[in-house]
């Protein structure tokens, strides 16, 4: 009895996770752009920048009239939309809300392709000076389509988490042990 019930669950369980609509999700692919190619009308959407030292911050130009709506896998107070923004007003927003930093180095430009590779967006990420933590691009961004949306999850590459700071080791700055 014990057995028939381990294999039930078993097979309960797998046609639950195969059957998920996200477990076998395709993430979109993304191709560095010049801004010159960048036409249009945009929502514009600012993710991050919620304080001084905030690393996770990114923009994202979503052209408008397409079938696809961008929306950040995050809480409503994490991001700021702006819709009908022309591209080269987009645009200049966007590397300016990128570069607040005091590290920041450059901005990289890249277009956001749909299963078609048909270019739905553009994705504008801040690169940080690569001395300080080891390397220029911190963020891993994924864009993955759910019915007419595309959702965006951004996230700090796990590497940066190992990155002692100021008052982490014992007798800096900020305190210690």
């Amino acid at each position: 009895m014990r057995k028939n019930m381990k294999i039930y669950v078993l097979v309960l369980s797998l046609i639950l996770f195969f059957g998920s609509e996200d477990a076998f999700a395709k993430f979109l692919k993304t191709e560095e752009v010049k801004s010159e190619e960048i036409t249009g009308t945009f929502t514009l959407v600012l993710y991050g920048g919620r304080h001084s030292n905030d690393l996770e911050t990114a923009a994202f130009l979503d052209k408008e009239g397409d079938q696809y709506e961008f929306e950040p896998y995050a809480p409503e107070f994490d991001y700021r939309i702006k819709k009908g923004v022309p591209a080269e007003e987009a645009l200049k927003k966007a590397k300016k809300f990128v570069s607040f930093h005091n590290v920041f180095w450059r901005s990289q430009l890249s277009k956001i392709l749909d299963e078609k590779g048909n270019v739905i967006g553009y994705e504008l990420r801040p690169l940080y000076r690569p001395f300080v933590y080891g390397r220029e691009d911190l963020l891993e961004i994924y864009y993955r389509i759910k019915g007419s949306k595309v959702i965006i999850e951004i996230r700090l590459t796990p590497s940066i988490f190992k990155i002692p700071f100021l008052g982490d080791l014992p007798g800096d700055a900020g305190g210690g042990f």
